[in-house]
């Protein structure tokens, strides 16, 4: 399986007229070819199938390349396995290589979904994450909470993902001096989804950051917290 005969395997599938809605939706030139997420689901399943590892690199990267959006949502998905065998480090800086091209945040979500599993299957990669919070490039500074979403989840974290959520709620309050919208919903976002499971931190953080978030953000974050 090549780049090539992907994005061919891609074009078969094209909708000109759902293309064109999603080119109005998300505002960003470049080629829509308006496939639905099952199919490319479907597709990427079948290529992973079929290839080794660094042919599944490769692949990725190519798709990455050719700047078509099905194409960079395939490319996310070859990579977001829970655990890629035998080693996963190529697979890490591949990703990583992707984030200065972010441009929009659905792009920019399926690749960090994908930067997701990297860093679960090897936290100590969390530190590089620290170089992207002052990047001026709005989508790698956004990637930090979105990639680092899976340590608001955990039921039952250990004294080493505790100490990974509190470096992250370090970097969100460095944020929120940016009035960015996707700054600002970002910070909502993770704290949102850290309030079920740890609500009396997320009042901390309110009550010592509220003030200065975006009111939007602010009530985002709160939206779940017990009453």
């Amino acid at each position: 399986m090549t780049p090539e005969a992907a994005i061919a395997a891609l074009e078969a599938q094209e909708n000109p007229q759902k293309a064109a809605e999603m080119a109005a939706y998300h505002k960003i030139p470049r080629r829509y070819l308006g496939l639905s997420t099952p199919q490319i689901d479907a597709l990427t399943k079948e290529w992973r199938a079929a290839v080794d590892l660094p042919t599944r690199l490769a692949l990725a990267d190519g798709l990455w390349q050719s700047d078509i959006y099905e194409a960079r949502v395939a490319a996310a998905k070859l990579l977001i396995q829970a655990r890629i065998r035998p080693e996963d480090t190529a697979a890490w800086e591949l990703i990583c290589s992707w984030v200065p091209d972010f441009d929009s945040w659905a792009i920019a979500d399926h690749a960090s979904m994908a930067g997701q599993r990297r860093l679960l299957a090897d936290p100590t990669r969390i530190a590089t994450l620290r170089d992207w919070t002052t990047s001026d490039h709005l989508w790698t500074r956004r990637a930090v909470l979105v990639m680092t979403l899976p340590w608001t989840k955990m039921p039952h974290p250990k004294p080493a993902d505790l100490a990974i959520r509190e470096v992250v709620l370090s970097w969100a309050a460095s944020y929120v001096p940016d009035r960015r919208w996707f700054i600002q919903k970002a910070i909502g976002w993770w704290l949102r989804d850290l309030s079920p499971r740890d609500p009396d931190r997320v009042r901390a953080f309110l009550t010592e950051h509220g003030d200065a978030m975006k009111p939007f953000a602010r009530k985002e974050a709160a939206r779940l917290l017990p009453a």
